[in-house]
């Protein structure tokens, strides 16, 4: 009886995630809309601590709709794993970890180093398109022009390039294959513990954390909360770089690079009325954009909540 309780819990979850399900009845989560206080954004944090990397994190530990959990110790997001101190590898094994997947693109990992992993665990490759954010980053900088950075940055132009990335996130088909891959590893037996990262850990796989932990149960106002909780991870480290950058004399204005370096709501928001215009709602994104079959997000509730 418990396991058929079980099983439509599980199944009443992602039928609300598809956006077929009754909502929650009233109290019984939070209204989702966009605005956070400091300890909304601060819970279930789940760092974990290294000195090669700063946005490492345990997926688990969030609420759901109906009162249950996501379980810790079977999906962790990350930044570039690629500066990893040993003592950083030494943590990283002891979290078990059976599967690594890595969201960057051939011209990141030329540039920051393949990842440093325990032995014996090597990172799949599943390079998801940053609409040439990685480029755009490096052409900035590298060009030491304080006016052609303002040119491509300065006047809201590189929050408009944000949410371009954001978008294709949804209309890029390798970009989905590789997202929808990872989703059906951590559905099937034998994946987990895994880990997924990209570059900075707060785009490729802040979309795909929210992605995840909707697609589970969990409210939208948490998901969001987890999603830019990466700017309180990152700010310490973000902002020497800007400092390196103004004191090696690469950028005047270092401060154009925050509206890349950040997380945001409308970043977020872009790629979710992509969602909506393409597949028909967040929904139609998981099944028809990602391919995700019921099974496949069932299999997802029944391994990662209890």
């Amino acid at each position: 009886m418990r396991g058929s309780t079980r099983t439509l819990t599980a199944a009443t979850a992602v039928l609300i995630a598809l956006g077929t399900g009754a909502a929650p009845a009233a109290g019984s989560a939070p209204a989702p809309d966009r605005s956070y206080t400091a300890a909304e954004r601060s819970a279930h944090r789940q760092q974990i601590p290294l000195q090669g990397a700063v946005n490492v994190r345990d997926v688990g530990g969030h609420r759901t709709y109906d009162g249950e959990r996501v379980r810790l110790g079977l999906v962790y997001r990350a930044d570039a794993l690629s500066k990893l101190t040993d003592a950083d590898v030494g943590t990283l094994a002891g979290l078990g970890l059976r599967t690594v997947v890595d969201f960057r693109v051939a011209e990141e990992v030329r540039y920051d180093g393949q990842d440093r992993l325990p032995a014996g665990l090597a990172a799949t490759a599943r390079p998801v398109p940053d609409n040439g954010l990685f480029r755009q980053l490096m052409t900035v900088i590298g060009s030491r022009d304080p006016v052609k950075q303002e040119e491509l940055l300065g006047g809201g132009r590189a929050e408009a390039f944000m949410r371009e990335v954001y978008r294709a996130f949804v209309t890029d088909a390798t970009g989905r294959a590789h997202f929808a891959a990872t989703l059906r590893d951590l559905a099937a037996a034998g994946s987990a513990p895994l880990l997924y990262h990209c570059t900075a850990g707060k785009d490729r796989t802040g979309w795909l954390t929210y992605v995840l932990l909707r697609a589970v149960g969990v409210p939208e106002r948490t998901a969001v909360a987890d999603y830019l909780a990466s700017n309180t991870f990152r700010a310490a480290h973000d902002a020497r770089l800007r400092e390196s950058l103004k004191q090696a004399g690469l950028m005047v204005k270092p401060e154009l690079l925050i509206p890349l370096q950040e997380v945001r709501t409308d970043y977020l928001d872009a790629a979710l009325t992509e969602a909506t215009r393409r597949y028909g709602g967040f929904g139609g994104y998981l099944t028809k954009g990602l391919g995700l079959a019921p099974r496949t997000l069932l299999g997802l509730r029944e391994r990662l909540v209890g």
